[in-house]
């Protein structure tokens, strides 16, 4: 059985905008091992996101592969892509995307709702999910009476629902304070451990950076190196990326 939980071969994406053709990935060779967290940077417009969606399935390559546990998301037709992104992959988003009318066992409850999870089966585990994350006790609070960490941890249990090997986050701490995006990275790692997730988070955030195993910085489109060790120590005491860390010189 392959170690690798994804794999990208000369993975390329291009958008139309009128009469242009835009290109947002162009080549990318990627392989990421089960078990493993990694960090994706860059600039804006570098790619970093259309990388994520490919690999979500919520989009489709231009040209290349993206290949999961083995399959060819480019073999998959529309209803395979999307149990795809039902039952194998998470999604967290910066912006939490909860539902403002409902409550955040309700919330938790969506996926599993898709997915035809009998509605007692899906209450039980809707519970126990909000257990894992820490929030028991505001299983029946509305978004708008959580903090920004409350909110983002329901979003991660949320993502957890139908238990996904993958979990893909795009700029998961980027509403947060400091202490709730320490907390939720603390909150990621443990369920990493508990649950052999396979987790890819797009950042800017070096706090992310910081505790993941890998980190790949992109630019225009391509992945341009994996961040060093010290690039990743370093990490740990800045409050932003500069230039320098992007390019791999210091």
């Amino acid at each position: 059985m392959s170690e690798l939980a994804v794999q990208t071969e000369n993975l390329a994406k291009s958008y139309t905008r009128g009469r242009l053709s835009v290109s947002a990935l162009s080549g990318v060779d990627l392989e990421i091992r089960k078990g493993e967290t990694i960090a994706i940077v860059g600039p804006s417009g570098s790619g970093k996101t259309s990388l994520l969606n490919l690999i979500g399935g919520l989009d489709t390559p231009t040209g290349g592969k993206v290949i999961v546990d083995g399959t060819d998301l480019s073999e998959l037709n529309d209803d395979e892509l999307s149990q795809y992104r039902l039952q194998k992959v998470g999604f967290i988003f910066q912006f939490y995307n909860l539902m403002s009318t409902l409550t955040a066992l309700e919330n938790v409850e969506v996926p599993m709702s898709f997915a035809k999870v009998p509605k007692k089966e899906r209450r039980d585990r809707a519970a126990e999910l909000l257990r894992s994350v820490g929030l028991q006790l505001r299983a029946n609070h509305m978004p708008e009476e959580m903090s920004g960490g409350e909110q983002q941890r329901v979003a991660v249990a949320r993502a957890l629902a139908n238990n996904p090997s993958i979990l893909l986050g795009d700029e998961p701490t980027g509403d947060l304070d400091s202490k709730s995006a320490k907390s939720l990275m603390d909150l990621l790692r443990s369920l990493r451990k508990d649950r052999q997730m396979t987790i890819i988070l797009v950042t800017h955030d070096p706090l992310v950076v910081a505790r993941c195993d890998r980190a790949l910085a992109v630019r225009d489109g391509k992945i341009t190196h994996e961040l060093s060790r010290k690039d990743l120590d370093n990490a740990r005491l800045s409050d932003k990326f500069d230039n320098a860390m992007l390019d791999g010189v210091y």
